[in-house]
């Protein structure tokens, strides 16, 4: 006589939940067997990822894209384009929206005589836009469990890396097409700018605290980091935004960009997390020269 089916779906029941059982197991033991894992998820938890890569994106989108636009109203016109070019192929701004950016940029043209509260208006916007560099600054210390840099240690360096961030930006779409050479050249100077980029960022946002071979594995991760997003962008970002435009209408543009740029700052954030817990494995701590206090993980001795 053929079992019944309660029989069988209480005999699925029970091995399910042993397995499920098992795999947790193994999860609470991964740590320990995987030393490496279980300091990445520390680490993860204590940066708290998530969040940090929210504030930045956000301090981006409202402080720091709008200081890039003041700079280039009253910067050449190679500049200007170079801007429109780089949020047309970095965050898939295209026709009207595109269209808008291009009269923005331009509308200087006819504003000659306000040049004195033009200057005033370009200091006021790029102070406002150091809360990015302090944000960021702020991510890179958690990551080394490093104490606030003092205002005076820190303020020229604040506005310092907002302006070579903002010029990188623009470079960022001619040197990810290799200067109109093609992804043969583009893919290995992406990676090598965003990784040098990155590496000076982390020392001087630190302000010397770490040394430079220690901030090594982050930066090159960021490199990763940022060609992968590259290429990610050029597929997903055009077609994303296009329908976001038709969904909300020009607030599509707000709700895709400020997404884009939470997904950027995440990975970046994940890259010097993750480097810091690198540069402290054995393999590379003495290729580094990374020192650890005794007995306690991640306590950098400067």
């Amino acid at each position: 006589m053929s079992e019944q089916p309660p029989g069988r779906m209480a005999r699925l029941k029970d091995r399910l939940k042993d397995r499920s059982q098992t795999l947790a197991r193994h999860a609470r033991a991964l740590p320990e067997q995987v030393p490496l894992v279980g300091r990445a998820l520390g680490q993860l938890l204590r940066v708290n990822l998530l969040d940090n890569a929210t504030r930045l994106a956000a301090q981006a989108f409202l402080s720091a894209l709008p200081a890039l636009f003041v700079l280039a109203v009253f910067a050449p016109a190679a500049i200007r384009d170079g801007v429109v070019h780089t949020l047309r192929q970095e965050l898939g701004i295209q026709g009207s929206a595109q269209q808008s950016v291009q009269q923005l940029l331009e509308s200087h043209e006819d504003q000659e005589s306000e040049s004195g509260y033009g200057a005033i208006g370009v200091l006021m916007t790029l102070l406002s836009a150091t809360a990015l560099s302090r944000a960021m600054q702020r991510v890179c210390e958690r990551c080394w469990e490093l104490p606030k840099s003092g205002t005076r240690l820190a303020a020229w360096r604040w506005l310092v890396w907002l302006l070579v961030w903002l010029i990188a930006l623009v470079l960022q779409s001619p040197i990810r097409s290799g200067f109109g050479l093609g992804l043969w050249l583009g893919i290995p100077l992406t990676f090598l700018t965003a990784g040098g980029m990155w590496w000076w960022t982390q020392h001087l946002l630190l302000a010397g605290r770490v040394r430079w071979l220690p901030l090594l594995p982050g930066s090159l991760l960021c490199g990763v980091a940022v060609v992968g997003l590259g290429i990610a962008s050029r597929i997903y970002l055009p077609g994303a935004m296009s329908r976001s435009v038709s969904q909300f209408g020009p607030y599509g543009v707000v709700f895709t960009g400020l997404s884009w740029l939470i997904v950027m700052f995440t990975a970046l954030t994940l890259a010097i997390s993750l480097g810091r817990v690198l540069s402290e494995e054995p393999p590379l701590t003495e290729w580094l020269g990374t020192r650890t206090e005794p007995g306690r993980w991640g306590g950098v001795r400067l």
